[in-house]
């Protein structure tokens, strides 16, 4: 993430519960991907997990991109 998108974050993530929540579930995903990572041979299922895992971690990621575009789009009026 780049910088401008982290300080948008810790300044709105306070007050706005969905982009929390989003930014939660972000993380917990990547912790979950890094975990399988350390793991050297992978079964089926847990392949089809981490393929799982990658997809709603790109999901909430675009989730956190339009509200952030949000932000960014009230920032650009204001200033």
């Amino acid at each position: 993430m780049e910088k401008k998108d982290i300080e948008l974050i810790e300044t709105y993530a306070a007050t706005d519960e969905e982009l929390r929540r989003c930014v939660a579930e972000h993380k917990h995903f990547e912790e979950m991907l890094e975990a399988f990572s350390q793991t050297t041979h992978l079964t089926p299922e847990e392949e089809v997990e981490q393929k799982r895992i990658k997809k709603l971690k790109l999901k909430g990621r675009d989730k956190i991109e339009q509200i952030l575009a949000k932000y960014r789009k009230t920032a650009a009026h204001a200033g």
